[in-house]
């Protein structure tokens, strides 16, 4: 078991930071610990504790800011937004269920460390394009700032992007800034039943090049749309179409998109609350949700992404090798993969898809002996990995923060 470092403040986790650097230890750095699953096990002398380093510093609602610890709990934040109107509308994905843990558990670090987004992506954009500033310890042990506290940011460098989506590799965040929205007044979904993937991206064009405004596509094909606890209609794929805003343009906008889409197939739609299910259980990937020994928790899943007309060609290309079921989200451009266990977790099958149709994979959930054997994130060329590791020097020469947490040797 390694040692464990609960700071409490910025102050002691610079200092925990110096000592890992002066005694040449590596740390693992955590908030609740929701997300250890993801990426490549480490090897590491000591784990760095940040719940500790929580609650919400400062929130102006009519600036659209808020900041806080990384510690803080990202549950805890989207209920003080939501008491406010406001919402995080890049939707941060809650994945405990689909990696055996414990649902609402996340922290606001660790969602941008893993850029986690939900489906509002393709209106909205990723988790990183809400991220301000930050406060952190890089692996030299030095506190550095970036970004700041205003939705227009000019003050240097964009080192919030390179920091998302990090895994803790680069430098340990302490205190975060991030921007809010207002949270639409109501929502609904329009379903488009029995369509194949194809099909559905077709339609998904058509409704997206529409003026009138979808925020979530997705096609559940219909192994998939029937693990959705009865929020879609049983014994169909099903695509569906969120319109939110307030209720007298979501009527008007609804009406005028199942009529643009009224020959496409079979229609249905889902109201308020029933919509807003539906697109938690895309958000977090549930029908892939296997409890830990279960049948379903021994199959790989993969994260796929894509150009939107290529999805459904991966998923064939994929299906024609292995067992597989497939989620698709982004309109087609995010595919998440179900199959069949494998020794590579069907490595050698998704890379090969992906080489041929334009895309990169990162394997979600495998076993850590799996994990630790196969590239869990896409491999890079040569001129992009010597670039990788060249930044991984700038901010952690020495090593000190999750050491081969993404690739090998980084």
């Amino acid at each position: 078991m390694t040692h464990t470092l609960a700071p409490k403040n910025a102050g002691e986790v610079e200092e925990a930071v110096r000592w890992a650097h002066g005694e040449k230890k590596t740390l693992a750095v955590i908030g609740t610990g929701s997300k250890r699953a993801l990426g490549r096990p480490s090897q590491v002398d000591a784990t760095l504790d940040l719940s500790g380093l929580c609650g919400v510093t400062l929130y102006e609602p009519n600036e659209l800011v808020l900041s806080a610890r990384s510690g803080t709990p990202i549950a805890e934040i989207a209920r003080l937004v939501a008491d406010n109107g406001q919402q995080l509308a890049f939707e941060p994905a809650d994945l405990s269920a689909l990696l055996g843990g414990a649902p609402g558990t996340g922290t606001l670090g660790g969602v941008l460390a893993v850029n986690l987004s939900g489906s509002r992506r393709i209106v909205s954009g990723a988790a990183r394009d809400h991220f301000l500033g930050f406060s952190a310890v890089s692996g030299r042990g030095e506190t550095f700032k970036s970004g700041g506290r205003v939705v227009k940011n000019v003050t240097g460098y964009d080192l919030s992007k390179l920091m998302a989506g990090s895994f803790g590799t680069l430098a340990v965040t302490t205190d975060v800034t991030i921007k809010v929205l207002p949270r639409p007044e109501t929502e609904a979904t329009i379903l488009v039943l029995g369509l194949d993937p194809a099909s559905a991206v077709a339609a998904i064009a058509a409704a997206l090049g529409s003026p009138f405004e979808v925020s979530g596509a997705a096609h559940l094909p219909g192994p998939v749309a029937a693990r959705t606890d009865g929020v879609l209609p049983a014994g169909h794929s099903v695509t569906a179409l969120r319109l939110e805003g307030v209720a007298p343009s979501v009527a008007h906008r609804k009406a005028m998109l199942l009529r643009l889409l009224d020959s496409r197939g079979s229609l249905g739609e889902l109201d308020a609350a029933a919509s807003a299910t539906l697109w938690r259980t895309v958000r977090d990937v549930t029908p892939f949700a296997a409890p830990p020994g279960g049948a379903d928790a021994a199959r790989p899943v993969w994260r796929i992404s894509t150009v939107p007309s290529r999805g459904p060609e991966i998923a064939d290309i994929v299906a024609a090798r292995t067992d597989a079921d497939f989620l698709f989200d982004w309109a087609g451009g995010l595919v998440w993969a179900s199959l069949a266990p494998a020794d590579d977790a069907g490595a050698a099958i998704v890379r090969a898809a992906t080489a041929s149709c334009t895309g990169h994979a990162t394997l979600i959930r495998a076993p850590a002996a799996v994990r630790a054997a196969v590239s869990v994130f896409e491999p890079q060329p040569a001129p992009l990995a010597a670039l990788t590791k060249r930044v991984k020097e700038s901010f952690d020469p020495a090593r000190i923060l999750e050491p081969g947490r993404m690739w090998a040797g980084v």
